[in-house]
């Protein structure tokens, strides 16, 4: 890459920590491969004066052999001492060496921090003590911990009860791309993709850096997508199973929860969960769904005025949409694999649950494009209670100025065109809602495409708003 792409908000934030008066302790968490430690090394660049990257699934004293060689990296002196037993012992020597360093700023980076506590491991406790009992207390450190275990960074570090508790002095997420900043790292490679082609392979790989980074200039979205995702040595060929072992322990449970999850788009429920994959009714089966949810993998939500208990749980991680759509049964072998998909059946109704998904990602552009920016409002969605000529609505923004957008949206190659048999569909969901709902609000009815609606009768009369894919790729 030329420059640094997006991330304006938590570069400006790291640079003014840099200038702080007293030590710090940032904690920086996010979806694996989201580029976390992109954004650390822009920001600190060569300021370190101790980073070490803890490994996945290796004992602890592989970890302390693995941190006392980083130190000795930084540390000449640290040859001459033998390799800690203990965490404890572990940060006295780093505490030994910094208290020798002539740095202004003592900034030490802990990366991939979650691996470093295996089991009775005694790591937090330690680290605990290294901040309480030195760090704190000084004026000249800056204390980075990363980790792409979303919910163990949030649980037991951010969140925690014992000596660490209110000690982060800042966190920090680092969230996918959004399309517009896809498309901005894109162009670095084909300056005249567009926005269909960004589109595409966003639904596939979605804002994530580091699978973005794979993509060719010289190659259209559907031959990347067969090249990366296909091919047999493709980036993202075995990523699915990596994904998930290198983030949690047990990781063959948490994946079974997301096999059964992709098997209805709209999601299912805590109940219908535990009734496909035969987990258990307990604490930890709940710790298993918030792992995945804090990790970016599903989404947790409430249909428009029901009870929290009646919670939805939805895949949203693209990758792994994809994966288990396509890419799990796919031959290696085979060439051309995605181009032979191209409008079967299977591959458009993925289209179209993808495209939602984007859509969902992108409210306040949405929201923007609408010019209700200002406007106070509550996001959901919403399925009849009816079994027999029920309805569903993928977006429902439901406004303080007594209005509710119901959003329909739809992927399509050409301008999209609203028949009478859809138009009725429409109209029969419109009532549906007003009836279960028993709202009094005004309803608007919007469409979100990918390339605008065809001008007709029926679009001129239903449809409030028309917004097309490129509202998507606003800033």
């Amino acid at each position: 890459m030329q420059y640094f792409i997006g991330r304006e908000k938590e570069l400006k934030r790291l640079e003014e920590i840099k200038g702080s008066y007293k030590s710090e302790f940032i904690a920086v968490y996010g979806r694996r491969r989201v580029g976390k430690t992109m954004l650390i090394k822009q920001v600190f660049k060569n300021e370190f004066v101790f980073h070490v990257t803890a490994i996945a699934n290796v004992t602890k004293q592989q970890q302390l052999l693995n941190f006392a060689t980083a130190l000795r990296k930084y540390d000449p002196t640290a040859t001459q001492k033998p390799v800690p037993t203990n965490w404890f012992f572990a940060f006295q020597q780093l505490i030994q060496y910094l208290e020798q360093s002539p740095a202004e700023k003592k900034v030490i980076f802990l990366d991939e921090l979650p691996w470093f506590d295996n089991q009775k491991s005694d790591f937090i406790q330690s680290l605990e003590h290294f901040w309480n009992s030195w760090a704190d207390a000084r004026q000249d450190i800056i204390l980075i911990v990363c980790g792409s275990a979303a919910s163990w960074m949030i649980n037991s570090l951010i969140n925690n009860r014992g000596g660490l508790h209110n000690r982060v002095t800042e966190r920090i997420q680092v969230e996918p791309f959004n399309l517009k900043e896809t498309e901005e790292l894109l162009r670095l490679k084909n300056p005249s993709i567009d926005h269909y082609q960004v589109l595409q392979l966003y639904m596939v790989m979605g804002g994530i850096p580091f699978y973005l980074e794979a993509v060719r200039g010289d190659q259209s979205a559907i031959q990347n997508i067969d090249r990366i995702c296909f091919s047999k040595d493709g980036l993202l060929r075995t990523e699915f199973e990596n994904l998930y072992r290198a983030l949690f322990r047990n990781s063959d449970l948490h994946v079974t929860a997301v096999r059964a999850i992709a098997s209805k788009s709209k999601g299912l429920t805590r109940s219908e969960i535990l009734e496909q994959t035969r987990l258990p009714d307990s604490g930890a089966t709940t710790k298993l769904l918030d792992e995945l949810e804090k990790s970016g993998f599903i989404r947790r939500y409430s249909p428009f005025k029901r009870q929290k208990r009646e919670s939805l749980y939805q895949l949203v991680d693209f990758y792994s949409l994809f994966y288990l759509k396509f890419m799990e049964n796919s031959d290696p072998l085979d060439e051309n694999t995605w181009i032979n998909m191209i409008d079967n059946p299977a591959q458009r109704a993925w289209s179209g649950y993808a495209f939602e998904q984007v859509c969902l990602y992108h409210i306040r552009q949405i929201k923007l494009a609408l010019g209700i920016s200002g406007i106070l409002t509550q996001t959901s969605g919403w399925r009849s209670k009816q079994k027999k000529d029920g309805a569903q609505i993928d977006l429902v923004i439901d406004r303080r100025d007594q209005v509710i957008n119901l959003c329909e949206m739809k992927f399509s190659i050409a301008p999209f065109t609203i028949t009478k048999a859809y138009a009725e569909q429409l109209m029969h969901k419109i009532g549906v809602f007003r009836e279960e709902t028993k709202t009094n609000k005004a309803l608007h009815l919007i469409m979100i495409t990918t390339m605008g609606l065809a001008r007709n009768n029926w679009s001129d009369t239903l449809i409030r708003s028309d917004l097309t894919m490129d509202v998507l790729f606003k800033d």
